[in-house]
């Protein structure tokens, strides 16, 4: 006699079950092989014993049990004895022994031959190797019944009668849903179970032919939902692994929870089958309804994951990660790893935005909206840890990459001097959009700015690591949610403040920086520029930083000098810039514009793109253009006075020191002019008498050009705005003392003033600056340039014109001109009539250059008056006094 395909393991309420069925004949049996005994006890009119009967009845029960022990006895039965079964109990003895019998059958029996064609089957269990889900199962998966030899298939279907197919069918829907093959039930021949794909999906199940009509719909209805179960139990596997993080771990626990109750359920229904004779296959289709619908809203969610890791079929979205995989890639390289791109992976807040996705659509549905909220609180506890630790205590505990906020640890705070774009504090903490949850989208600007603000406190010792979060919320559904991120924002705010304004003393900072790069009470630093002029009159390659350097210290440290009672004059220091200013500003305003994050660039990393956008050469300028300062910030003020920051204070400071610089050339000329002979003798040349008066006209209006616009820059632009920018300053100061004077609130109140505000405010107010002083106009840079060009030349050609000009005076001509500290030497001086026609072209070629730049200037500055700022219609006013002698220059 042949049992069934799948060997199941012989236990002892099975074979109680099984004496049971064959003493009450509560329901009809289903055999693998057709013997009369078993049919009698098919036969409900044959139930009567004799004595003949029943010694046959025994004999076939020993033969039938025999037979099903050895390889068809049902596994997992979770049968309890009842007293209508006690008749069929055994001695615990002898079912070991019976026990022992079949699990040897199971490996010898299918071996033997008993006919010369059988096909030989030997099905064995193994164990596979461990993967990094802990509780995945690492049993073998069992052949496919369709593979058991001939002998072992069961009794056709349409040989049964009505009653024994609904007794078979339902015996083995029970199999079923629990994810194994039965007699009549099997998989379909497509489904490869070594698959992991295929497992993924779910099988699908067909029904051997022969069945009524009426149990083959009832059958198949109730198929669906074994698909549904393998899929979920193939999911919790492969997701509980260990790169699906703790959010996918979270929800694998959450239906595994849920699959102990369906399992419980398929326990209760077999009880049922076997103590209930009214139980049918329309009662177990009723009892499965409910959880039918909840296996497939879980399956719904698995196979939407699924679906976002590409491990059904291939995702057409892939291209969209690109620039995340490329960051990922440099962040490798950076920390010494394989630039290995790894595959997308749906893990952390991309799967809380799913569940959310999925419980909004599904919310007119309420057990589905209720199931799918469960999963939601369960799945986003570890989440909601990851967020309270970045919120009260600004650290990142994310080993699997899947929260809201990523750290890039190669970027570290001791590459804030080197940091020309603002890097540690733009990039070292960045949001990723592609995982952020629904339930952060409104807040994701306070979370990214409470976690950068306490991890700036905790970095100097002002947070206290050790104390555990113990009354913030663990779930999405929590009413204190968003109080929650609220008030660690606004803690996290006024921390920062504090330790900003107060502990390191930030307007300090900022009044030192505005002493020394916008030469606010510059008295030591004219004196500086004295001492160190024949330095400083080298050429760029020439000058020796190290002198500046100690020049430098010696003002700064001179008593009575406003310097000397500053903290902070050891952090300023002395260096050298070969690109002139004029250079440098053209290209960046021609490359990305100074008013975006961006704009400062390094000095040493600048090459001009192109020739159009240099205005002059670069190859000789002097140490009065090249000369800059530095200035060493600590953290975290370095993270205010950032390096972009400190680069926009050095444009400033180097424009303010050009027109310094060339007002003292100038003032040069005038003493030249008021002191050498050439300049102050009455020629009888009444052609030179007025060639000098052109002379001093045109410097008296190069004069008034440059300090008029150095007071404009001063007076106007810089001071006005620093009241403003300080005003705010204070103002957040203010508000901090009283926030710390009331420590009795529970909730902080939201800030009117955070930390960001105060760094913009300060790239504003810098921002403001350069604009307003021209600094950022391409055009107003050309003409500027060019004007004052003009001026330096005039100013540095007054003495080969003093020497022109002795030979051209015939009074002066054959005379000494070392009297008057004339830096001619001391020799006559031939009479040159034709140096004064050479002497009026030179005089009129700057008369002309510099009335038409200055024309040109004029009127840009009024068409940017009326179409960008209104300040510069003061500053047009103001060099309007410039252009008053244009006309008697030419005279």
């Amino acid at each position: 006699m042949s049992g069934h395909p799948s060997a199941r393991p012989s236990t002892t309420a099975e074979r109680r079950t099984s004496a049971s069925l064959r003493n009450k004949a509560s329901r009809p049996r289903v055999a693998s092989a057709n013997t009369v005994d078993q049919e009698n006890a098919d036969n409900p009119q044959l139930r009567k014993p004799s004595a003949s009967n029943t010694i046959n009845e025994r004999r076939a029960e020993k033969s039938y049990v025999s037979t099903r022990e050895t390889m068809s006895v049902r596994t997992r039965s979770p049968l309890k004895p009842t007293e209508r079964h006690a008749s069929t109990r055994r001695s615990k003895d002898k079912d070991a022994e019976t026990a022992h019998r079949a699990s040897e059958a199971i490996a010898e029996a299918s071996g033997a031959k008993k006919s010369g064609s059988e096909v030989q089957w030997n099905p064995t269990a193994s164990l596979i190797p461990h993967t990094t889900a802990p509780l995945a199962s690492r049993i073998s998966i069992p052949p496919m019944a369709s593979l058991a030899p001939q002998s072992l298939q069961p009794r056709p279907l349409n040989q049964l009668s009505l009653s024994a197919q609904e007794a078979a069918i339902i015996e083995d829907l029970l199999f079923v849903f629990m994810g194994f093959e039965g007699q009549y039930i099997r998989f379909v021949d497509s489904y490869r179970p070594l698959e992991e794909k295929d497992r993924l999906a779910g099988p699908q199940f067909r029904i051997l032919p022969g069945l009524d009509p009426s149990l083959f719909d009832l059958a198949q209805s109730m198929l669906k939902m074994v698909t549904h179960y393998c899929a979920l139990e193939s999911f919790v596997e492969v997701q509980s692994r260990g790169e699906f993080g703790a959010v996918n771990h979270a929800l694998c626990a959450a239906i595994r929870k849920l699959l102990k109750d369906y399992l419980v359920l398929m326990a209760q229904l077999e009880h049922q089958m076997l103590t209930n004779p009214g139980f049918t296959l329309h009662v177990l289709s009723l009892h499965t309804k409910p959880t039918t619908h909840m296996l497939f809203q879980l399956y719904s969610v698995a196979h939407e994951i699924l679906r976002e890791n590409s491990m059904l079929e291939e995702n057409l979205d892939d291209d969209s990660d690109d620039s995340q995989n490329f960051d990922n890639i440099l962040e490798s390289l950076r920390e010494g790893k394989d630039a290995v791109q790894e595959k997308r992976v749906c893990k952390g807040g991309s799967v809380l935005r799913l569940i959310t996705r999925r419980l909004a659509s599904m919310s007119g549905d309420p057990a589905a909206a209720t199931l799918l909220a469960t999963l939601l609180r369960e799945a986003s506890r570890p989440y909601m840890t990851m967020l309270n630790e970045w919120l009260h205590h600004g650290g990142i505990k994310d080993p699997h990459e899947e929260f809201l906020i990523k750290e890039q640890k190669s970027i570290k705070r001791e590459r804030l001097e080197q940091d020309y774009t603002d890097e540690y504090w733009e990039k070292r903490y960045t949001v990723r959009i592609d995982v952020m949850p629904p339930q952060l989208e409104g807040v994701r600007d306070k979370v990214l700015l409470a976690g950068k603000y306490l991890n700036v406190v905790r970095e100097c010792g002002g947070v206290d690591i050790s104390k555990s979060v113990t009354s913030a919320p663990t779930t999405f559904d929590d009413p204190r949610f968003l109080d929650n991120v609220n008030g660690a924002y606004a803690h996290a705010n006024s921390s920062l403040l504090n330790l900003l304004l107060t502990t390191h003393a930030l307007p300090a900072r900022l009044r030192s920086l505005k002493h020394y790069f916008f030469l606010d009470r510059s008295d030591f630093f004219t004196y500086f520029l004295e001492i160190s002029t024949s330095e400083l009159k080298k050429p760029v390659k020439s000058v020796n930083i190290s002198k500046l350097q100690s020049l430098l210290d010696i003002v700064l440290h001179q008593a009575g000098s406003v310097a000397a009672e500053d903290p902070f004059k050891e952090d300023v220091k002395v260096s050298m810039n070969e690109i002139s200013l004029t250079n440098w500003l053209m290209g960046v305003v021609n490359t990305i514009g100074i008013d975006q994050d961006m704009a400062a660039a390094s000095a040493n990393s600048y090459t001009p793109a192109t020739q159009s956008s240099s205005v002059g050469d670069d190859k000789n300028i002097t140490g009065f253009e090249a000369l800059v300062l530095d200035y060493i910030v600590p953290f975290p003020l370095s993270l205010v006075v950032s390096r972009v920051t400190l680069i926009r204070y050095q444009l400033l400071f180097r424009y303010l020191l050009s027109l310094r610089h060339l007002e003292t050339l100038l003032i040069g000329s005038w003493t030249d002019h008021s002191k050498l002979t050439s300049w102050r003798h009455k020629s009888s040349n009444p052609k030179i008498e007025m060639w000098k008066r052109r002379a001093w006209t045109l410097r008296a209006r190069m004069l008034v050009f440059v300090q008029q616009l150095l007071y404009f820059c001063t007076a106007e632009v810089i001071e006005p705005n620093w009241q403003k920018f300080m005003s705010r300053l204070n103002a957040g100061e203010e508000e901090e003392n009283s926030r710390v004077g009331g420590v009795n609130e529970e909730i902080p109140s939201p800030p009117k003033r955070t930390v960001d505000e105060l760094m913009q405010d300060h790239m504003d107010f810098l921002a403001t600056c350069l604009r307003e002083c021209m600094l950022t106009n391409s055009k107003l840079l050309r003409i500027n340039s060019k004007v004052m060009s003009t001026c330096t030349m005039f100013a540095n050609y007054t003495a080969s014109l003093s020497r022109h000009l002795t030979a051209a005076d015939p009074d002066l001509a054959g005379q000494k001109a070392s009297s008057a500290g004339s830096t001619a030497t001391a020799a006559s001086v031939t009479y040159d009539p034709a140096k004064l026609d050479k002497l009026d072209d030179v005089l009129q070629q700057y008369e002309r250059n510099f009335s038409r730049h200055l024309k040109i200037l004029m009127d840009a500055l009024n068409y940017l008056a009326a179409t960008e700022t209104v300040v510069f219609l003061g500053l047009c006013a103001r060099l309007s006094t410039a252009q008053a002698g244009e006309g008697s220059s030419y005279g």
